[in-house]
């Protein structure tokens, strides 16, 4: 295993380069305090137009609670592509299991979603996270999820 590269934020170039999610599925827009093999908060500014809240709901806009775990996710993602020194490599990161996963208040236009992050378990193929999701300090969504992650190539 390589050395961990040597970034404490992600900006959205260095995202995309780390994790292959795209429009309309890229939830995440920063990364910050990153802690190679420890865990990072993820930066979400939700905007109306996104294409869930097309649907979700037309006259009152709530973001799915799948998205914000999604988000954690993919705030998770980049912290392995860190850690793992895979920057510019095909990294493809598969959910194996969300456990405790409770939404506590709704997530709407405007707000910004603090993704925080925090490794129970890593280093090889199979990683373990805790994740809160937080807007303005109070606490939205949490879980515990497990992935996969596999290097193709």
């Amino acid at each position: 295993m390589s050395e961990p590269a040597a970034y404490t934020e992600a900006d959205i170039l260095l995202i995309q380069r780390i994790i292959p999610h795209r429009y309309p599925f890229l939830l995440i827009d920063k990364v910050r305090d990153i802690v190679p093999f420890k865990g990072a908060v993820g930066i979400k500014n939700v905007t109306f137009n996104e294409p869930h809240f097309q649907g979700h709901f037309p006259a009152e806009p709530v973001m799915p609670g799948v998205t914000i775990v999604e988000a954690m996710a993919q705030t998770s993602a980049v912290v392995v592509g860190i850690s793992l020194n895979v920057i510019d490599k095909p990294l493809l990161t598969y959910f194996m299991a969300i456990d405790g996963c409770k939404f506590r208040r709704k997530v709407v236009p405007g707000d910004v979603l603090e993704l925080h992050v925090t490794v129970k378990r890593g280093g090889g193929k199979i990683w373990k996270f805790a994740g809160q999701a937080r807007v303005d300090g109070q606490l939205a969504a949490e879980a515990e999820f497990t992935a996969m992650m596999d290097l193709k190539g």
